[in-house]
């Protein structure tokens, strides 16, 4: 916890001192001014700390007032500082070829004032366009044809959904009813369901039991349900109607093998036994199409060709350009499909939800729907 604070002061607290420093030489505020201007981002800092904090005391519309205004800033600021941060690039560039040609580029330069004014309206409105972005929920769909597939059976995935303050019952009223209209026989989430306080959301869960494909719903540990306290996230979950797989595989209905494993973020804290997956699906009927639910897109070499698909998340793949670019260094499977070795295939969601901001920018939310078809071999289309 503290090396996680610490962090956290120092990158989110100096991307508002970049920002404090920049409006100051741009605008050339007074004291009383600098002042003021200080004291709001360091209030704006705290704000996410904030929230954990009344979350805990039970001041929900506290709460949920400080989500909204840290989180919508937070996009806001990421934006600015993006913006401001090329404009930077630009007249360092512009000084570098000044000095190395010897002809006079201070003319291309873009002003402090000027610099300001376009990070400023610029993130508003990308903040704006982000923020309906958010709300536009995709369709992803996979055609796998495979010998193993007896008949025709339809999954959809949600993934990354963090029910919480902003992810509210009419947002999953909207999922659930994009869900309801593929028609799945199936319903899988691959983690992150729910996010931070959920002591009091009856109202999501009452709308996710209302979905009730034929073959069930079944779902997997992420990282937050560790971090909203595990016993409270799977009373959630198996409140909502889905069975968690924890480490184990199971025949669904006759049709398909299922198999889930908690996340790493649970086996590394000691809240989740580290399991051996090689076993769990070595186990199962490999006359069955197999499934592995797995939260982070890790594909592991030992468990190779014991799977035909793996259906994972985590990534929300960046959920804001460019921060993807960041996303895609630690995560090489950042969204889409990607083709295993003996052919199998790993489809990582960009996420139905969002986490923090409620923006998406270049990373719309997305259901999956996957059809699995009798077929010659096995493989995945779009």
């Amino acid at each position: 916890m503290i090396l996680f604070l610490a962090i956290y002061f120092l990158v989110y607290g100096g991307v508002h001192v970049y920002f404090f420093l920049k409006l100051v030489r741009a605008f050339s505020f007074s004291a009383p001014g600098q002042w003021g201007l200080g004291v709001f981002l360091v209030v704006m800092v705290l704000i996410p700390i904030a929230v954990h904090f009344l979350e805990r005391i039970g001041q929900e519309r506290a709460a949920c007032l400080a989500s909204w205004s840290g989180y919508l800033w937070m996009g806001a600021l990421f934006f600015a500082f993006c913006l401001f941060l090329i404009v930077d690039v630009w007249n360092w560039s512009t000084r570098i070829g000044t000095a190395v040609t010897g002809f006079d580029r201070s003319a291309w330069m873009i002003g402090a004032r000027s610099a300001a004014l376009l990070a400023l309206g610029g993130a508003v409105l990308l903040s704006v366009y982000s923020a309906w972005e958010a709300t536009r929920l995709r369709t992803e769909r996979i055609v796998f044809p495979s010998a193993k597939v007896s008949q025709p059976t339809r999954i959809v995935q949600i993934s990354d959904v963090h029910v919480g303050f902003i992810i509210d019952t009419d947002c999953i009223g909207r999922i659930v009813a994009a869900v309801e209209a593929a028609r799945p026989d199936l319903v899988v989430s691959t983690g992150d369901l729910v996010d931070g306080q959920i002591d009091s959301l009856a109202g999501p869960m009452q709308r996710l039991r209302d979905l009730k494909p034929r073959l069930g719903k079944y779902a997997v540990t992420g990282n937050h349900e560790f971090y909203a306290g595990l016993e409270q996230a799977l009373a959630f979950t198996e409140g909502a109607g889905f069975t968690v797989l924890r480490g184990e595989g199971r025949a669904v209905g006759g049709v398909l093998n299922l198999a889930g494993v908690d996340d790493a973020t649970g086996i590394q804290a000691g809240l989740a036994p580290a399991v051996d997956e090689r076993a769990i699906l070595s186990g199962l009927d490999n006359r069955l199409f197999t499934i592995l639910l797995r939260h982070r897109p890790d594909a592991r070499s030992e468990t190779a060709g014991l799977f035909d698909l793996q259906l994972s998340g985590h990534t929300h793949k960046g959920q804001i350009f460019p921060f993807s670019l960041l996303v895609g260094m630690a995560f090489p499977h950042l969204a889409g499909d990607y083709r295993l070795p003996n052919g199998g295939l790993l489809h990582v969601s960009r996420g139905t939800g969002t986490w923090g901001p409620p923006m998406r920018f270049l990373a719309p939310p997305e259901i999956t729907v996957i059809d699995l078809v009798p077929g010659p071999g096995q493989g995945g289309t779009k």
